[in-house]
């Protein structure tokens, strides 16, 4: 299978990745891609000093043309699409390619969703108490720094849209019984380590988000993008854990903080990313 990591000034945590990956690999198992975009540092020197890792380097920092440019190198499917700061091993790369290689017409699966807060602040702690019970994520793509696709699935597009909500777009091309989450298969997600980072992810990612979902209507997509159900921390999550309500106030406060962020954000601002956990 392939494998296509992209990465932008991931010099802090690529090396990490790539080694976790293909520990337990057999030869040649992994076509390993990693698009080094507008870096600065030293993120594809330390990903070419992983064997068995094919580097290729886009002048434009841009999440988007670096997963065309290691689509157009990658070879093989399955393919998964991986962040940089995303420990998978092996072994859960070969389950994901699983899940979409048999007949229940599975085509795209992610992993299961893990959110690391320990020893973060507060108000971090008390915003991921309420997104970690969203519905939205259930059986769902994105939020997880991994996805994988079939053959068939990969052919549903030609290229990843000049947006920075990827793994949303991934999500609207398939209906739920084209798509599973991987429970086995854990993805460890870093939640910000300061409530400012926080609130700066969360600003930029609801911006992308939105303007993913603007790009869809506009063009008359014939797969909706999931919509954004604005008061379902409330309803789905608070109101039937009554011992939420301090978690949720805090939620409510930072959603709405973001969403001043996201319309202060400009287009095309770079990646949507917390610094904090690559310190």
């Amino acid at each position: 299978m392939s494998v296509v990591v992209a990465a932008h000034n991931e010099a802090t945590v690529i090396g990490r990745t790539l080694r976790h990956l293909l520990a337990g690999a057999e030869p040649g198992e992994f076509d390993v891609v990693v698009a080094a975009n507008g870096c600065t540092d030293d993120t594809a020197a330390v990903a070419r000093a992983v064997p068995g890792v094919r580097v290729i380097e886009v002048a434009k920092a841009s999440k988007p043309a670096a997963l065309n440019a290691g689509d157009a190198a990658a070879t093989s499917f399955p393919r998964i699409y991986l962040d940089a700061d995303i420990t998978l091993d092996a072994a859960g790369a070969r389950a994901l390619a699983a899940a979409v290689s048999g007949p229940s017409g599975v085509i795209a699966a992610a992993p299961r969703r893990v959110l690391d807060t320990a020893g973060r602040p507060l108000l971090v702690r008390a915003y991921f108490a309420v997104n970690g019970r969203l519905p939205a994520f259930r059986d769902a793509l994105f939020g997880r720094g991994a996805i994988v696709l079939s053959k068939d699935a990969r052919a549903r597009f030609d290229q990843f849209p000049d947006l920075f909500a990827d793994d949303l777009f991934l999500d609207a091309l398939f209906t739920p019984s084209e798509k599973r989450e991987v429970g086995e298969v854990p993805s460890v997600v870093a939640t910000p380590t300061r409530t400012e980072d926080l609130l700066r992810r969360l600003g930029r990612v609801r911006g992308a988000n939105t303007s993913l979902r603007e790009a869809a209507a506009a063009a008359g997509a014939a797969v909706a993008v999931r919509p954004s159900r604005k008061a379902s921390w409330l309803v789905d999550v608070v109101l039937p854990r009554p011992w939420l309500w301090p978690a949720g106030a805090c939620y409510a406060t930072l959603t709405l903080l973001a969403e001043r962020r996201a319309r202060r954000t400009p287009a095309g601002a770079a990646w949507a990313r917390d610094e904090s956990t690559r310190a």
